[in-house]
C-alpha cells in the first residue's frame, strides 16, 4: 500500500469509475423511460375509454358488476352473475380479426377471478365458474400454460356447442400437448380421453373431419373415428387420411393406411379398401377383399385394378377372373384404342427422325452404318411397341436383322417381342422362326422377345417358362443364357414364382459363371421376386459377390447383381439392415456400391428424410477417385423422394446445388436423377434444365441429359421435346462419342407406342406405383451410370428391360359384360381438395371427349352425366361402368324455329324472292340491294 500506484493503474481507476457512472446513468434512463411508458400506456387506456360508445361502456361497467357479484357469498347471487356472464360471452358478435368485447373487457379481472377460484369451496357453481375461466383462458393465458384445458377439466362435462369452434379448436391444440407431457411423465389419460370423445363427435357435426382426425392422431387413437364414419363424411376422412400418411413417419403410416382400409370396408367400398391393400403391398388384405365381395360386376373390377399393379396374388379358381388377371386382353384393348385414334398404321424411324427438316451438314450423306441401324431398331421398337405390325421386321420378307453385327442381331430380334408386345398368343408364333436360326446372337435376341412379348401378361399354360427353361443348360453358350435369363425376369416380374428361382439360382450359385451372365441371373432375380426381401436368394447373390475375385467383381456389370439384390428389398425399409451389415465385409467400391443400392431400394418413395440427408451428406464428400457408390446416393435421392411432391421439389432443389459444386461424377448422375422424379411428366422447367445439360461440355452429362429428356417425355409426344432432340441430332451429327446414339433412344422413347403408352411409375390418382415398372426403370438407370460400358458397348439389348413399365395411359369404359361403353367423360388438369369445405370440383381446364381416351400425368377424369355410375372412384386404366337407376335425361333445350310465314305463301316466284329477302344482310338492305 505504501507503494505509490502507477500511471497505468490511476488510468484503470479512472475507466472503472467512468463505466460506474455510465451505468448508473443507463439505469436512470430506463426507470425513466419506463415511468413514461406505464403512463403513456394509461393515458392511452383512458382516452380509449373516453372514445368508447356508451354501449361498450355500459356492457364494461356490466361485467365489471357481474365479476364482483360472482365472487358474492350467496351462491343464488353468485350462481345468476356467472351465468348471465356465460350469456354475453356466448351472444357476442365480432369480426373474423378481433377479440370479442366481453373477453377484452373481462381481461384486466382474469387474475382476480383465478385467484378467487382457487380459494373456492366445493359448490354447484363452482363448475360454471371454471367453464367461464376456461373460455377467458383461450385469449388471456400464456402460451404453454394450458390453463384453458385445466379449467375445462375442473369444469361441468359435456356443453362443447355452447362455447363455439374457435373454443374447441383451442382446447383441442392444448390436449395434444398435455397428452404427450403426461405420456412422458407416465401420468394417466383417462380425463383428456373423456374430452376427446366430445369434441370429436362435434367436429364430425359440423364438416371439420380435419380437425376430428388431427385430434386422434395427437392422442394415438386414430381407429375411433370408425365409429363416426358414414357414407357421407367417409370419402373427406379417407381423403385426408391418405394425405397425411406421406408426412407420418414409419411405422405410424401403416396404421393410418389401415385405418382408411377399415373405413373403406365399412361403407363397403371394397375397389377403394383394395387401392390400400395394393399401398400396402399385402396379398392377405387383397384376399379378404375379394373374398368378402359378393357383388360380380365388383369383383371384375377389382380383378382389372391387381391386374394393372401385377406383383399381388390371389386365389381363385374361375377361369374369367384370372383372364383378366392375366392382362390377356390388354392387346386387343390396345388395338382398339389406337384404331380409335386413327394411328394404327406403322411408323418408320424416318418418320421420328424428320431429317429433311434438320439443317443438315456439308458432306454428310446417309450411311447404312451398324450403329445408324442398332438405332433405327430401338426406334422401330419403342414406336411401333405393342402394335402387331412394324416396316423392318414383321414383314415376310424382312432382312433387317442382317444388317446388323453380333449384338446388334440380338437387340433386333428381340425388339420383335416389343412390337408385338402383350400379344402373347401370335407373338410367340412370329418370333418362333428366330429360335431355330444358327447364329447365337439370333436365338439369344428371341430368347429374349418371348420375354419381352409376355411382360405383364400371365398365362396358365406358361409358353415363356417352357420355352427358355432349357436355354438356361450350362452346355448353351453364354449369350444364350443371358438372353433366356433376362426373358424369365422380364416375362414373370413380380411373380415370385418358385420355379424360377430353381432355373436360375445354379446360375448364381456357380463360381466359374462369368459376371455379365452371373449380374443379369441375379438381377432376372431380382425382377421376379422383387419387394418379397427372400433371405436365401439375397445369400446365394451376397456369396457369389464374395467368392468371386476382386478384379472381376469390380467390373462394370456387376452393378447389376448389386441392383438385383436392391429389387428383393424393394419397399421393405427396416427389413433391409440385416444384408445392409453384411455388405460391409464385401471389400472394395463394389461393396459400397451395393450397400447404397440395398438401402436405397429399401426406402423407395418413403420420403424418408434422414435417409435423404445422408445421402445428400454421401453426394457432399469431394472425391477424385472410387466415387462411383455417390452416383447411386444421388439417385438414390431422387428414388426416395419421389413418393410425394413437396420432397421432390425439394430434392430437385439439391440436385441444382450438386451441379454448380458437385465433382463431375455427380453432375454425370444428376439429369438422370431428375428424369427419375418426372418420368412421363414433361414440365416445362425440367425440359429447360435437361437442355441447357444436353450441350454440355462433357460427354457422359450430355447422354445422361439426352436420355433424362427421353424418360421425362416417353410416350407424351411432346412437341417442344421432339424439336429439342431434332436440333441435338444435327449438333450431335459427327459427335465421337456416339451421342447421336443415346439422342436416337430418347426420340424412340418420346413418340412410345405412337403417344398410347406411358412409363410413369405412380397411377390410381398418384397414390401406387408397380415395383415391376420401377424395376425395369432402375435398371436402365444404373446401366445409363456407365453408357461407355453398357448402353454403348455391347450390352445396348438392357433397354428393353423398360418392357414391364410400358403402361397404356388410357381409359377405357366397359359394360357388364366387359365390352367397351363409349360415354362422354371431362378430362382435365387435376385438382387437390383435400380437406377443402362442400363438394369442390376436382378437375380443372377440362375438355369432354368420348371414351376411349389418353390421360396425361397430372390428369384426372369424370363422367359428364350421372347415367351411369362406375365401380371406382378413380377413372384409369379399365372402368367398369353399371347404369344409375335413378338418371333421368335432361329435356332438350334446343329453342324451336320461329315461323316466319313464307311456307304458307302459295305463289312460287314471291316464296322465291321472300326467301331471297330472309338470307339478304341487313347492311345490304339499307341500300337497297
Amino acid at each position: 500500500r505504501s507503494v505509490l500506484p502507477s500511471e497505468n493503474h490511476l488510468l484503470l481507476i479512472n475507466s472503472v469509475e467512468m463505466a460506474q457512472g455510465d451505468a448508473a446513468k443507463t439505469e436512470k434512463k430506463d426507470a425513466e423511460k419506463t415511468a413514461k411508458e406505464i403512463e403513456k400506456k394509461k393515458k392511452e387506456e383512458k382516452k380509449k375509454e373516453e372514445e368508447m360508445s356508451p354501449e361498450d361502456l355500459e356492457l364494461k361497467e356490466k361485467l365489471g358488476l357481474l365479476v364482483e357479484r360472482a365472487k358474492d357469498t350467496d351462491s343464488a347471487v353468485a350462481k345468476a352473475a356467472l351465468e348471465t356472464m356465460r350469456d354475453e360471452i356466448r351472444t357476442a358478435t365480432s369480426s373474423m380479426t378481433s377479440v370479442p368485447k366481453p373477453l377484452k373487457f373481462l381481461r384486466p379481472h382474469y387474475d382476480d377471478m383465478k385467484t378467487f377460484f382457487e380459494s373456492m369451496m366445493d359448490s354447484d357453481h363452482k363448475a360454471l365458474f371454471s367453464d367461464v375461466l376456461s373460455v377467458l383462458a383461450m385469449t388471456m393465458a400464456g402460451s404453454d400454460a394450458r390453463e384453458s384445458l385445466k379449467f375445462k377439466l375442473k369444469g361441468s362435462k359435456g356443453g362443447m356447442e355452447t362455447w363455439g369452434f374457435e373454443y374447441v379448436k383451442n382446447l383441442a391444440g392444448e390436449i395434444g400437448k398435455e397428452w404427450d407431457h403426461r405420456i412422458e411423465a407416465g401420468q394417466g389419460t383417462d380425463d383428456l380421453k373423456a374430452l376427446v370423445e366430445e369434441i370429436v363427435p362435434f367436429n364430425i357435426k359440423h364438416n371439420s373431419e380435419p380437425e376430428a382426425c388431427d385430434l386422434l392422431m395427437e392422442v394415438e387413437l386414430l381407429p375411433d373415428i370408425l365409429e363416426y364414419v358414414n357414407e357421407n363424411n367417409y370419402n373427406r376422412v379417407a381423403l385426408y387420411l391418405l394425405n397425411c400418411a406421406n408426412y407420418v413417419p414409419e411405422p405410424e403410416d401403416s396404421v393410418v393406411f389401415n385405418t382408411v382400409y377399415q373405413i373403406y370396408l365399412k361403407v363397403n367400398r371394397y375397389p377403394e379398401a383394395l387401392r390400400i391393400a395394393i399401398r400396402l403391398n399385402s396379398d392377405k388384405l387383397a384376399q379378404e377383399i375379394f373374398d368378402m365381395c359378393t357383388d360380380e360386376e365388383v369383383k371384375l373390377q377389382l380383378c382389372y385394378m391387381l391386374a394393372r399393379h401385377g406383383t399381388l396374388t390371389i386365389s381363385t379358381e374361375e377361369e374369367k377372373y384370372l383372364s383378366i388377371i392375366g392382362n390377356t386382353q390388354l392387346s386387343e384393348h390396345f388395338l382398339s384404342l389406337a384404331r380409335d385414334l386413327d394411328v394404327f398404321d406403322a411408323k418408320t424411324p424416318e418418320d421420328i427422325y424428320k431429317s429433311h427438316l434438320t439443317e443438315s451438314r456439308a458432306g454428310t450423306a446417309a450411311v447404312d452404318s451398324a450403329r445408324a441401324n442398332l438405332a433405327s431398331t430401338f426406334v422401330n421398337a419403342f414406336v411401333n411397341a405393342g402394335f402387331g405390325h412394324d416396316t423392318l421386321m414383321t414383314g415376310p420378307e424382312s432382312k433387317w436383322i442382317h444388317k446388323n453385327k453380333e449384338h446388334g442381331m440380338m437387340s433386333a430380334a428381340a425388339s420383335l417381342g416389343l412390337i408385338l408386345l402383350w400379344d402373347v398368343d401370335s407373338g410367340l408364333s412370329q418370333i418362333d422362326k428366330f429360335t431355330y436360326s444358327d447364329n447365337d446372337f439370333i436365338r439369344s435376341g428371341a430368347a429374349l422377345a418371348v420375354g419381352i412379348v409376355s411382360a405383364n401378361v400371365r398365362s396358365e399354360c406358361d409358353p415363356a417358362l417352357a420355352l427358355l427353361s432349357e436355354k438356361l443348360d450350362s452346355d448353351k453358350s453364354v449369350i444364350m443364357r443371358i438372353g433366356a435369363s433376362l426373358g424369365l425376369g422380364l416375362a414373370y416380374a413380380g411373380t415370385k414364382r418358385e420355379d424360377i428361382l430353381e432355373l436360375l439360382t445354379p446360375i448364381i450359385a456357380d463360381p466359374g459363371t462369368p459376371i455379365e451372365l452371373f449380374s443379369l441371373a441375379a438381377l432376372a432375380l431380382g425382377f421376379v421376386f422383387v419387394g418379397s426381401g427372400k433371405a436365401d436368394i439375397a445369400e446365394t447373390i451376397y456369396t457369389g459377390m464374395l467368392e468371386r475375385d476382386a478384379k472381376v467383381i469390380e467390373d462394370s456389370m456387376a452393378r447389376f447383381a448389386c441392383l438385383g439384390l436392391g429389387l428383393l428389398y424393394l419397399n421393405l425399409q427396416e427389413a433391409a439392415d440385416v444384408m445392409m451389415e453384411a455388405l460391409k465385409a464385401i471389400p472394395g467400391q463394389v461393396g459400397q456400391y451395393c450397400l447404397f443400392t440395398v438401402e436405397t431400394c429399401a426406402y423407395a418413395a418413403s420420403g424418408n428424410v434422414m435417409k435423404i440427408q445422408k445421402m445428400l451428406g454421401v453426394c457432399a464428400e469431394h472425391l477424385e477417385e472410387n466415387n462411383s457408390h455417390q452416383a447411386v446416393a444421388a439417385l438414390g435421392i431422387a428414388l426416395i423422394s419421389m413418393g410425394e411432391e413437396i420432397g421432390a421439389e425439394m430434392s430437385a432443389r439439391s440436385f441444382e446445388h450438386m451441379l454448380q459444386y458437385g465433382e463431375v461424377n455427380l453432375r454425370r448422375v444428376v439429369p438422370l436423377a431428375i428424369g427419375l422424379l418426372h418420368i412421363s411428366n414433361p414440365k416445362p422447367t425440367v425440359i429447360d434444365m435437361l437442355s441447357k445439360l444436353s450441350h454440355d461440355g462433357d460427354p457422359e452429362v450430355a447422354q445422361g441429359a439426352i436420355m433424362a429428356l427421353g424418360l421425362v417425355s416417353a410416350g407424351t409426344n411432346n412437341s417442344r421435346v421432339a424439336l429439342l432432340l431434332r436440333q441435338l441430332s444435327t449438333y450431335y451429327g459427327k459427335d465421337t462419342h456416339f451421342t447421336i446414339f443415346v439422342v436416337r433412344i430418347a426420340q424412340g422413347l418420346l413418340h412410345m407406342g405412337k403417344g398410347l403408352m406411358t412409363l410413369s411409375l405412380q397411377y390410381s390418382d398418384r397414390l401406387l406405383s408397380s415395383p415391376a415398372s420401377l424395376a425395369g426403370i432402375l435398371a436402365v438407370l444404373h446401366a445409363c451410370l456407365d453408357f461407355k460400358g453398357t448402353l454403348l458397348g455391347k450390352f445396348h439389348y438392357l433397354l428393353y428391360l423398360l418392357a414391364p413399365a410400358m403402361q397404356p395411359r388410357m381409359l377405357v369404359t366397359l359394360d357388364k359384360d366387359l365390352k367397351p361403353l363409349p360415354v362422354s367423360v371431362r378430362v382435365g388438369q387435376a385438382v387437390d381438395v383435400v380437406g377443402q369445405a362442400g363438394r369442390p370440383k376436382t378437375i380443372t381446364g377440362f375438355a369432354t371427349h368420348s371414351t376411349p381416351v389418353l390421360l396425361a400425368y397430372e390428369q384426372r377424369a369424370e363422367l359428364a352425366t350421372d347415367q351411369y355410375i362406375p365401380l371406382t372412384s378413380i377413372l384409369e386404366g379399365f372402368v367398369i361402368l353399371k347404369e344409375n337407376p335413378n338418371y333421368k335425361p335432361e329435356a332438350s333445350k334446343t329453342p324451336k324455329k320461329k315461323d316466319d310465314g313464307i311456307h304458307s305463301i302459295e305463289d312460287e316466284e314471291l316464296k322465291k324472292l321472300a326467301m331471297k329477302a330472309r338470307n339478304v344482310r341487313p347492311d345490304q338492305r339499307m341500300y337497297d340491294k
